[in-house]
């Protein structure tokens, strides 16, 4: 695996942190092709692989007891790529704004076509205090904003389904929790892919975060099927959710 910072040239001077890697056998699935859950946690990977190149990684972060906290994804899939590919993927930030940063993903082919990008929104929170808080100019100086991919921008709010099919409730296990001792992001991705009915392909998923699940916590699973989408959410036992997923 390699990683450079690449400075592309689109109406100005921009920094974009890119990595490379190969299509791995342990993120395949019967297709012989990414899963879902592998493609974003590549992207995820890889903005955490760009703050710790500028000095803002996760020891710092935690020093500081501060961390950038995943709030919403819009992902959007080209294609996903298949056992053994090169592929890089990229990120960069689009904007700081209070409380939130806007952060864009992509992921191109050996032939540097494509194969998916995304949209996401952070919020900085102040983890002594456990509520959001603006962060300090150290906290965004070291990132150059760029502007955004031109792709189809969805809005972050998403609109649900008059009903839903109560699903079998399940605990967080310990292999669902990251270094903030919360559900890693990808985990509630991973959980919704399991409510998926037959054989589908998501061409575009939205994910909004409302609140962290702990080890212990069980999780109460909600899921709609409509005609061109899917909607999941993902509850605690007061019915609020931790996450809704919608999947088309």
């Amino acid at each position: 695996m390699t990683e450079r910072q690449a400075e592309i040239r689109n109406g100005g001077r921009e920094n974009r942190y890119e990595f490379e890697s190969r299509v791995r056998y342990s993120e395949i699935d019967h297709r012989g092709t990414m899963t879902l859950p592998a493609l974003i946690n590549y992207f995820q990977d890889c903005s955490t692989f760009h703050s710790e190149s500028v000095g803002l990684g996760m020891d710092r972060l935690k020093s500081d007891k501060k961390a950038w906290v995943l709030s919403y994804w819009q992902v959007i899939v080209d294609r996903y790529p298949k056992l053994g590919e090169t592929i890089t993927i990229g990120t960069f930030p689009t904007e700081f704004k209070g409380l939130f940063g806007n952060r864009n993903f992509y992921m191109k082919d050996g032939g540097g076509r494509q194969t998916a990008c995304a949209n996401s929104i952070w919020v900085f929170m102040d983890l002594e205090k456990g509520r959001p808080c603006r962060p300090a100019p150290e906290h965004v100086a070291p990132y150059e904003v760029s502007e955004p991919l031109d792709m189809p921008y969805e809005d972050r709010k998403i609109v649900l389904p008059e009903a839903f099919e109560d699903r079998d409730p399940f605990p967080v296990r310990k292999y669902h929790i990251d270094t903030n001792k919360h559900v890693n992001n990808c985990q509630y991705v991973q959980m919704a892919v399991e409510m998926l009915p037959g054989d589908l392909h998501t061409r575009q998923l939205r994910v909004d975060y409302k609140k962290s699940a702990v080890l212990g916590d069980i999780i109460y699973p909600r899921v709609a099927l409509e005609r061109d989408r899917i909607v999941i959410e993902l509850c605690g036992e007061d019915k609020s959710p931790y996450a809704v997923i919608e999947m088309k």
